[in-house]
């Protein structure tokens, strides 16, 4: 099944049906989905994919051929011979002209070019060749080219950057973002809406990840077989990113540890990781351009674009997850000892991650769903520390949010009423307060409540 990406499936058909060419870039990390949604919307359209290789450039341009004439009932493509990339596109160029004389179907043609990033390292100055084709083909054809990349850095600054020769060129682009919390929960309808919250606090929403854990199997099961063994999907995983994207993964590696271990703030991590805090300042800056850190300004601040109450947190959950249960046992895990980890260290911290997954749901529905609630759009969203208001909100006409989470078994409104009041000074007297909590039904897990005005919850 094909499961949470029906507005960039949309997208993409919206594409396809314009009367223009198009050029989309798609970038976004490793396992985020972009394979599955291409091979998707090509799917019974006249479309060629293609999965470039780390080989020369020969080499690819041979496969992209053979590509062209597996995909299109087109006898030449099967024998043609590109010289380079500009020849290869003018061809399909001609191949999306409607043709009366042709015996197959001609017209509009997508093409897709995956993994893009290693096309521009067998071929050099690519980007000015499609600049030219561009500018003097395809901007007249009837073409959707998408080029999709998951070196995120590379796309940004190599393919959508003012510097790159394609600036300028692209009708559309998106950088796919993991699937938000409520659109993890279908990849395991055997599991009790518990559990799969559980299973997004652990994978976050990287659907390769989800596709892995099997809800046949219990989520304890399937955290020892995916995670807590040497042979596991997931036990490596984390290092092949950073060395996919990062130059020293060594000192990154020991930021992501000190931002999961709790050190939240800038000198904080320099201390723990011993480098000087302009070089933690700069290692932070990439850590955020590849959305692996965030750094978060609470939302009470009265100046937050100096502020220093910044703080930083691992912005993956299965980052964290790797960073706090599998790094710092990843002997024990070799010695064939994951069960024990497993007892020991990750069972007993269930609690905390099914706590931090329930403030995911809760800011995804005050950015995505709250609106509706309060019938004013939401503008600014962010976490608050407090042991019952979780997040905080401020609407386009300046109205103070507060999202509460009743802990469990509480009976004391002492505490709620103390964080309210010390909100009312940075959000304003007239609060709206939202209370949530997460409930039964896969179909709508996140349970809303609007408090009635006046009245505490």
């Amino acid at each position: 099944m094909f499961l949470g990406r029906a507005s960039e499936l949309a997208f993409l058909d919206e594409l396809h049906a314009s009367t223009r060419p198009e050029l989309f870039v798609l970038y976004g990390r490793r396992r985020v989905g972009k394979t599955e949604l291409l091979q998707q919307f090509c799917a019974k359209r006249r479309a060629v994919y293609f999965l470039a290789a780390q080989v020369r450039e020969k080499d690819n341009l041979r496969a992209f051929r053979d590509a062209l004439a597996a995909a299109l009932d087109e006898p030449l493509a099967a024998s043609v011979e590109f010289a380079d990339w500009t020849a290869a596109l003018n061809f399909c160029a001609e191949l999306s002209k409607p043709s009366s004389t042709s015996a197959s179907a001609r017209g509009r043609l997508v093409v897709v070019l995956d993994e893009f990033p290693y096309l521009c390292e067998s071929t050099r100055g690519l980007t000015s060749q499609l600049q030219r084709f561009w500018d003097t083909r395809g901007k007249l054809s009837n073409l959707v080219l998408v080029l999709c990349g998951s070196q995120v850095s590379f796309m940004e600054n190599e393919v959508l950057a003012e510097r790159s020769p394609l600036f300028g060129r692209r009708t559309a682009q998106r950088k796919l973002a993991p699937l938000e919390p409520d659109a993890t929960l279908p990849f395991f309808p055997k599991w009790s809406v518990r559990e799969r919250v559980l299973a997004y606090s652990i994978l976050g929403g990287m659907p390769a990840y989800l596709r892995r854990f099997d809800d046949a199997r219990s989520l304890e099961e399937n955290v020892l077989r995916e995670c807590l063994r040497p042979e596991g999907y997931l036990f490596d995983e984390v290092q092949f990113l950073l060395r996919s994207e990062l130059s020293q993964p060594a000192t990154y590696n020991s930021i992501l540890s000190a931002i999961a271990r709790g050190n939240d703030k800038v000198g904080d991590i320099a201390l723990a990781v011993g480098v000087d805090t302009p070089h933690a300042n700069k290692y932070l800056s990439t850590l955020r351009e590849l959305s692996l850190v965030d750094r978060e300004v609470p939302l009470t601040d009265p100046d937050p674009l100096r502020s220093r109450r910044g703080t930083y947190r691992v912005g993956d959950r299965f980052l964290a997850f790797h960073f706090r249960h599998i790094q710092p046992h990843v002997s024990l895990i070799q010695a064939g000892r994951g069960a024990r980890v497993l007892e020991e260290f990750v069972q007993p911290d269930f609690e905390r991650l099914f706590d931090e997954a329930r403030v995911d749901f809760v800011l995804s529905h005050l950015q995505r769903e709250a609106a509706e609630e309060l019938g004013e759009e939401i503008v600014e969203v962010g976490r608050h520390p407090g042991r019952f208001v979780r997040a905080v909100a401020r609407t386009a006409n300046g109205t103070g949010v507060a999202a509460i989470v009743l802990p469990d078994g509480e009976r004391s409104t002492a505490g709620l009423e103390a964080e309210l009041a010390a909100l009312k000074k940075p959000l304003g007297a007239k609060l709206e307060k939202l209370v949530y909590g997460i409930g039964t039904n896969p179909d709508h897990p996140l349970e809303v409540e609007r408090v009635p005005k006046g009245a505490l919850v």
